[in-house]
């Protein structure tokens, strides 16, 4: 799959259940901030045990570990060495920036410098994530997996959260992978949350009502809750799910 938005995070989505390859991968990085406007999290209590699904290189499980939080990242690129990511993410610097600038008029950017400002969000949350990684794979905190096989047993978190994988890669994963990616996320946590809920083409997903209706069938809660935060333009909303 070639990349096509400025939001998106593999090539090759088929080798997450084969064989993976770190060319397949463009890092994309996401701060705590970000994470808590995603999600809602501004009132999480401290205690909570959280799940990060999809988490690439992400700041947010060092910035919250720093703050007092348990957090576990899951992800296949934990398969590879910090040195690996890095330059990984040196070789498609300017492939991401030029795809936001192919695609901007379906991102919400604000005056002069936007692309520029959002890029350098991107790589101060993938540095901080490589300065965290070698310290958190040793604790345990970043783990090799890929939805729906989650290492982890009943009830081992109290919320899961999934950002940028699941909705945003409609043309690749169907119906039925969106349901077993889920309900692997209510297994390990009572409660899922997932954002983005538009596709790459940053049209509302043509999964989310018929996962919607699945679950409710299976006796969960789910409901589509607006959020303070929009950079796909209409993409101000996620999915939250519970037991």
């Amino acid at each position: 799959m070639a990349r096509r938005t400025g939001n998106s995070r593999w090539r090759g989505l088929r080798n997450l259940t084969g064989k993976f390859r770190l060319a397949d991968i463009l890092p994309s990085g996401r701060t705590r901030a970000e994470y808590t406007a995603f999600f809602g999290l501004a009132a999480l209590d401290p205690k909570s045990r959280l799940l990060d699904c999809a988490g690439g290189p992400a700041s947010f499980n060092a910035e919250m570990t720093d703050a007092g939080f348990s957090v576990v990242s899951a992800d296949p690129l934990y398969r590879f060495s910090a040195k690996a990511i890095a330059g990984r993410v040196d070789e498609t610097r300017a492939q991401m920036e030029a795809g936001l600038r192919a695609n901007r008029h379906r991102f919400v950017l604000n005056g002069p410098g936007a692309i520029r400002r959002h890029l350098q969000t991107r790589e101060t949350a993938t540095s901080r994530f490589l300065a965290d990684y070698k310290a958190g794979r040793r604790a345990g905190r970043y783990r090799v997996a890929a939805l729906p096989d989650l290492p982890f047993a009943a009830g081992s978190f109290d919320l899961a959260l999934c950002s940028h994988y699941l909705f945003l890669y409609s043309g690749h994963l169907d119906t039925a992978a969106h349901i077993a990616a889920i309900a692997a996320m209510l297994d390990a946590a009572p409660e899922a949350r997932i954002f983005p809920l538009l596709d790459l083409d940053g049209e509302p997903s043509r999964h989310v009502d018929p996962v919607r209706a699945a679950l409710e069938a299976r006796g969960h809660g789910a409901a589509i809750e607006r959020v303070d935060y929009e950079f796909q333009k209409g993409g101000h909303a996620m999915l939250r799910v519970w037991r």
